[in-house]
């Protein structure tokens, strides 16, 4: 589920993907009515697309883990991403579960390694921040996913790691 807010009209949008009809197309549903969506063109500084037969580009601005703002066809609008996706990175990490046992810490999302927060032999308490990838222009924290001393950190800062590459072990 997606918020969407255009400019100070605070307004909130439903958005899902109902169906990939491959080649680019899909058919989205917002709020309860459906749209048919074709992207023609994405790439790291925005997306131009066809929405019901009708032309548009937007242009990404800046981005964080829960927010980004963009402007399409010229007007701002900020976009309320998963508002619950640090938690989920966290839970698929290992933390919250029956991981308490499992010493490899994985990067449940591919993406480039921005900073290395803990190292070799340091204590770290389950929740504690080990690192930040950035995916898809946001910046996501890895945390610990038990109590530990940190040993053998396999992830390089610069560096790239692919979903389920093991960011450190904490024993």
């Amino acid at each position: 589920m997606t918020n969407y807010k255009i400019q100070d009209i605070e307004k909130s949008f439903d958005g899902r993907i109902v169906a990939n009809l491959g080649n680019n197309d899909y058919v989205i549903k917002i709020n309860d009515t459906e749209h048919k969506l074709k992207i023609i063109s994405m790439n790291s500084n925005g997306i131009e697309f066809i929405l019901n037969q009708q032309y548009h580009k937007a242009k990404y601005l800046e981005q964080s883990t829960n927010e980004m703002n963009i402007v399409i066809d010229n007007v701002p609008v900020t976009l309320n991403l998963h508002t619950h996706f640090d938690k989920i990175v966290y839970k698929n990490s290992g933390g919250g579960g029956s991981g308490a046992t499992q010493k490899a810490l994985k990067s449940q999302i591919p993406g480039k390694v921005v900073s290395i927060s803990v190292g070799h032999g340091d204590s770290v308490k389950k929740g504690d921040v080990v690192c930040t990838l950035e995916s898809m222009k946001m910046q996501v924290v890895v945390k610990a996913h038990k109590d530990g001393v940190v040993r053998n950190i396999k992830a390089k800062e610069s560096g790239i790691v692919a979903k389920g590459d093991i960011i450190a072990d904490i024993e």
